[in-house]
């Protein structure tokens, strides 16, 4: 028994195991049969470990209930069942397909499955023996396998380009259909809901669309590239979220002459409106000026009127390029200024819920650079103060100062002496006196001599 998924990233044909897991293929292959798993999306990608999907909204929907068995879709109250886990059955292959389960809150022991599966991307999965319930094996389609598994995804395992479940179809049902259950004649298209979870389309799906020429498909593709960059910017932290839009009561200003300051722009484009910030980039080092501005105006009215009047105007001999801002820097910094002050508002320590989490190290003081003192690293002052500071000690020794420290002086250990019985004595005297007879018996020789 089979069953071919075509997904966005090639066909997967699934192996039934209907002798081990009769109940959880009979599921399976209902639900493809009607076309719930159409437009799915893949997720939760761990890289050579597993990918879930079959649940037609995805995590990334709010209206998702997380899918529902074929038994729910007919109209049961319930939506899950039980899942029987065969002892024969393990996660030890590429390509385990295997339902996910959830415990009964009553019971839990007895885990419930409903709509989503799991196939693992490595060998030796052994961790989801007992947490997924295997019901097939892929047969074809590795190399799909390959492309999710090396697919770019954000922190959730979410990929950031949409890899879908496009159709289903079954190979062999040797199942009786349930009550109620209507094959449709044609694969239906996505909802509403279902778009509303498109992050970034892929390719070939971009040309499946009929009666679209190539000026809307470079368009489509354009948005797409664009969004791409945004949402690589917002992994990197330079956005707050990918769908930021510069303000539009702020005015950019190019080709300035070096000598405009920011009181002249001021006092020329103060005529439209009131004006809330007018400030000349300059070089952070050298303080010249890079010869581009940023007003920003109290309304956005303001800012439309003297973009259209100060166009290609002379200020200081230089005729000036009048534009929107596309800047969201300052959006930016707003934006993590006030969650790091939320950070810090709730964090039970320092940075991180932990105080002095790392211990503060720095340069010489300026004052020691200023007298031509070597660099080195030293401790800072708050490190080192009472550092080398003598306890205070009472008459025993033990600590005045109540840090739980003994400094009651300690002796220096010592070997002990061997000890000689008294037979090792005598030995060692009778050798002594054979050694000082024979040193006098020598000297009477020389005297002789």
């Amino acid at each position: 028994m089979s069953v071919l998924l075509e997904t966005s990233a090639g066909d997967i044909v699934i192996d039934l195991l209907v002798d081990h897991a009769p109940k959880l293929c009979e599921n399976f292959l209902k639900l493809c049969k009607t076309k719930y798993y159409n437009f799915s999306p893949v997720h939760s990608v761990q890289k050579n470990f597993s990918f879930q999907t079959g649940d037609p909204l995805g995590p990334l929907s709010k209206e998702s209930d997380g899918g529902s068995s074929i038994w729910g879709n007919l109209g049961s109250a319930k939506r899950t069942f039980p899942a029987f886990f065969h002892p024969k059955l393990k996660h030890v292959e590429r390509g385990t397909v295997s339902m996910a389960t959830v415990p009964l809150a009553s019971d839990p022991e007895t885990r419930l499955a409903g709509s989503q599966f799991i196939i693992t991307l490595g060998e030796e999965t052994d961790y989801l023996d007992g947490k997924a319930a295997i019901f097939g094996k892929v047969v074809e389609g590795f190399d799909a396998l390959e492309k999710i598994n090396e697919a770019v995804v954000d922190d959730k395992g979410y990929p950031l380009i949409d890899i879908r479940i496009k159709h289903t179809i079954i190979l062999d049902d040797p199942y009786p259909d349930p009550e109620g259950l209507r094959e449709p004649s044609a694969s239906p298209p996505p909802t509403e809901e279902q778009l509303k979870t498109v992050r970034i389309a892929d390719e070939a799906a971009l040309h499946e669309d009929d009666g679209v020429d190539e000026e809307e498909l470079e368009r489509r593709r354009g948005e797409r590239e664009a969004k791409a960059q945004a949402l690589t910017l917002e992994l990197m932290g330079d956005l707050p979220f990918a769908e930021v839009k510069p303000p539009e009561n702020v005015l950019f200003v190019c080709k300035l002459n070096p000598v405009t300051a920011d009181e002249d722009l001021e006092l020329i484009f103060g005529r439209f409106g009131k004006i809330l910030s007018c400030e000349v980039i300059r070089d952070a080092k050298t303080g010249d000026s890079l010869q581009y501005a940023f007003i920003e105006y109290e309304s956005k009215e303001s800012c439309e009127a003297a973009y259209s009047k100060m166009e290609g105007v002379l200020i200081d001999d230089r005729r000036i390029h009048v534009d929107f801002s596309q800047s969201v820097s300052k959006l930016s910094d707003s934006w993590r200024s006030d969650a790091n002050d939320k950070r810090r508002k709730h964090a039970r320590g320092g940075w991180g819920g932990v105080r002095d989490l790392e211990k503060r190290r720095q340069y010489r003081a300026e004052d020691d650079r200023r007298q031509g003192k070597d660099y080195g690293m030293v401790h800072a002052e708050d490190e080192m103060r009472g550092r080398h500071a003598k306890p205070s000690r009472d008459k025993s020794g033990r600590d005045r100062n109540g840090d739980g420290r003994d400094y009651r002086r300690r002796e220096r250990s010592r070997s002990p002496r061997p000890r000689y019985g008294s037979r090792d004595r005598d030995s060692r005297r009778d050798e002594r006196r054979r050694h000082r007879s024979r040193d006098r018996d020598d000297r009477r020789d020389r005297y002789r001599r």
